[in-house]
């Protein structure tokens, strides 16, 4: 697959409060559910972009920053999206902007990605 800079993938999602007590039940925090969307989850969608959407099958992830904005509300619909800022065929290396941002457009978090992938420069 060619890849290029500035190619962009993106995912939405609106976290429930059942969502929540699953969460808080599954991390081991009983009956203390999250009044905003944790960190984890966000985290997943970039996850589930890398591997799956962009680059897609075969991304190694080799290092994530994020940085929390604003706390993601529950029950709003969030978007995350990964975008091509560098490509290093040469090493195999795609480096990505990662960013969610609430329905009304406030940034939650951005960050970086750097991932590993095979075929960065074939077609």
């Amino acid at each position: 697959m060619t890849f290029e800079i500035g190619q962009r993938a993106e995912i939405t999602r609106t976290y429930t409060g059942q969502d929540m007590r699953d969460f808080a039940a599954l991390a081991g925090q009983g009956t203390e559910v999250p009044q905003a969307v944790p960190g984890p989850l966000i985290g997943g969608l970039f996850s589930y972009l890398l591997g799956v959407k962009l680059p897609g099958r075969g991304t190694n992830y080799l290092k994530q920053s994020l940085e929390f904005l604003t706390p993601a509300p529950v029950g709003e619909v969030l978007t995350a999206s990964v975008s091509i800022t560098r490509l290093r065929p040469e090493k195999h290396l795609v480096d990505l902007e990662t960013v969610c941002v609430a329905a009304d457009g406030t940034r939650i978090c951005q960050g970086r990605a750097l991932v590993y992938v095979e075929d960065v420069g074939k077609d």
